[in-house]
């Protein structure tokens, strides 16, 4: 259980996160995933870094749980900081990352593969943000990488997802698989990723990640601030009391 990492092949190196049952990642879990991600940017004989999750999805988001045990802010405060830097260790990693999504990819999910190189997902894979229906707000950042801004705003503000199939069409997933397949069409793409020369792909990705027109890092904290604001003023706990009473009615 946890975060760990493994090169299953020459050049690639495979970061699993499993946080059963559902891989709603508690504050430490995000910058365990942070300092993998990076280590093996860090890593001279990796070339690209696989991201992938063991269990029945690949990311349901923060430990809502971990908060409603939290008297203050620490939990809120440590969940945000930790969702910020796993986003950027995806995003700043040195070589390409491929996020293998399997199953649902929700909340946190959504800012780690919005953030990623490529996408390859499983056909039963569901992404998005039910944010608004957790008492948080963030990672619009992220989804609005995946899908058109209009398209965006509606499933931020429904809090309903997209499949793997609707996000294909859109360009923003590679290739979709049937689930059995997904570990071994992600390193296919990320073995043809590793066979370029390892000085060129690292400044490719420096070279892309420059002329992104958007700072992901900067945009994120920015709607973070918006979730502080919203537990400040009691509404955040207000519609985070409900969860997991709605699926008990």
């Amino acid at each position: 259980m946890g975060v760990s990492t493994a090169s299953p092949e020459k050049g690639i190196s495979l970061v699993t996160v499993d946080f059963p049952p559902v891989n709603a990642l508690p504050v430490q879990g995000w910058y365990d995933l942070a300092d993998a991600l990076r280590a093996a940017g860090r890593d001279p004989q990796i070339r690209c870094v696989v991201l992938a999750a063991a269990g029945r999805g690949f990311n349901a988001g923060v430990d809502i749980k971990e908060m409603q045990r939290d008297t203050g802010h620490t939990a809120l405060i440590g969940a945000n900081r930790g969702c910020s830097e796993a986003f950027a260790a995806v995003y700043e990693c040195e070589v390409p990352v491929v996020a293998a999504v399997n199953g649902f990819c929700l909340g946190g999910g959504i800012g780690l593969v919005g953030n990623a190189d490529a996408i390859v997902a499983s056909d039963d894979a569901t992404f998005g943000l039910p944010e608004l229906d957790r008492g948080a707000l963030g990672a619009a950042t992220h989804l609005a990488r995946l899908v058109p801004q209009h398209l965006m705003r509606a499933l931020y503000y429904t809090s309903r997802t997209a499949t793997a199939q609707e996000l294909h069409a859109h360009g923003s997933v590679w290739k979709v698989v049937p689930r059995d397949e997904l570990a071994a069409a992600a390193l296919e793409l990320a073995r043809e990723i590793a066979r370029k020369d390892s000085c060129l792909i690292r400044l490719a990705k420096a070279a892309i990640n420059g002329i992104d027109p958007v700072d992901v890092r900067r945009s994120y904290r920015f709607e973070q601030g918006f979730t502080f604001e919203a537990n400040l003023s009691g509404v955040a706990d207000r519609v985070r009391d409900t969860f997991g009473k709605e699926e008990q009615s």
